[in-house]
């Protein structure tokens, strides 16, 4: 029989190598990158980290979070769209990728078209937290103290079209008050001005907001979902604390660029679906104000699509528009 030549054994070598499910079994053999567009200490850099330590335990391959904020949140999506869809990049996905479509005239990616959903990671409330400083303690006392002091009351977003700047002017048209709002670069420099007292209140995310309110440097009054969490479980729902059907939630997922590999892809999913449901995660992320949640990649293809549908409407009755 005729010795193979060294081209003909590479060439047997990379069609095993690149043969349909090589790259899920062999994956991940280098470090991977989250990128998350926001700056550290937010809810969205907070699951990546937490899910990044789990990854790099379980598979013995750094995963390394790259804080990439500004734009809305729209620098770090351009960032991941552009890079390589090899499953060695992927992305802290949350609720603003899906408000932004509404938000601008001109996007640099389109959140249906331009990513691989990969699994939801968790669903968040937003806090209605005040500075101790304020006199009041339920929503209700907070709307009668508001409607008396209209164009007082400053409150904190993480940035114009931010979901927290959303859900405070649907709390706005909701109640008939007057705040003036100040927008910040990312969740955690609007968080430091309300705990400095220089706003008096902010729709926090929840992961960001329930450490500061069990120690008591903030106030909540009530949170954004229709249910209780259960990291605040005596915080009122704003709906039955005095706005009936009030409701403004969030979520954050792991995608990665568009057209990655599908073994990939299921590898990835099946990890962090394994990772978030552990007992020990799941108490963490609870602990945290966020509700584990898992999805196939196909159903959170679907949840994408409907939520950039739902945010396109809320945006327009708001009247919010960046350019």
């Amino acid at each position: 029989m005729k010795k193979p030549s060294s081209i003909h054994t590479l060439l047997l070598i990379a069609s095993a190598v690149f043969a349909p499910g090589a790259w899920g079994q062999a994956y991940p053999v280098k470090p991977i990158r989250i990128v998350v567009p926001f700056p550290a200490g937010g809810t969205s850099d907070i699951l990546a980290r937490s899910i990044g330590q789990k990854l790099t335990e379980g598979w013995k391959q750094p995963v390394i979070v790259d804080n990439r904020p500004g734009a809305s949140a729209n620098i770090g999506a351009e960032v991941v769209v552009k890079s390589p869809a090899d499953g060695y990049t992927l992305f802290l996905f949350s609720t603003i990728h899906t408000i932004n479509p509404g938000l601008y005239s001109k996007l640099a990616y389109d959140p249906v078209r331009d990513f691989t959903p990969i699994t939801l990671i968790a669903g968040t409330s937003q806090i209605l937290a005040v500075h101790p400083s304020l006199p009041v303690t339920t929503v209700k006392g907070f709307i009668a103290y508001a409607r008396k002091r209209p164009g007082e009351l400053n409150y904190s977003s993480a940035g114009n079209g931010s979901q927290p700047h959303l859900t405070a002017e649907l709390f706005k048209s909701r109640t008939g008050i007057s705040l003036v709002h100040v927008p910040y670069k990312g969740a955690p420099p609007a968080m430091t001005d309300l705990l400095a007292g220089q706003v008096a209140l902010t729709f926090a995310t929840a992961p960001s907001a329930v450490p500061h309110v069990k120690s008591g440097k903030l106030r909540a009054l009530g949170v954004s979902t229709a249910r209780r969490i259960a990291a605040l479980p005596e915080v009122p729902t704003i709906a039955e604390a005095g706005v009936p059907g009030f409701e403004a939630s969030g979520a954050n997922g792991l995608v990665g660029p568009a057209g990655m590999p599908a073994a990939v892809v299921d590898r990835l999913n099946a990890a962090v679906v394994r990772i978030v449901k552990e007992p020990a995660m799941s108490k963490f992320l609870s602990d945290q104000g966020a509700d584990p949640w898992t999805t196939t990649p196909a159903d959170y293809a679907a949840y994408i699509k409907a939520e950039v549908e739902k945010w396109a409407k809320v945006v327009k009755d708001s009247g919010a528009r960046i350019d």
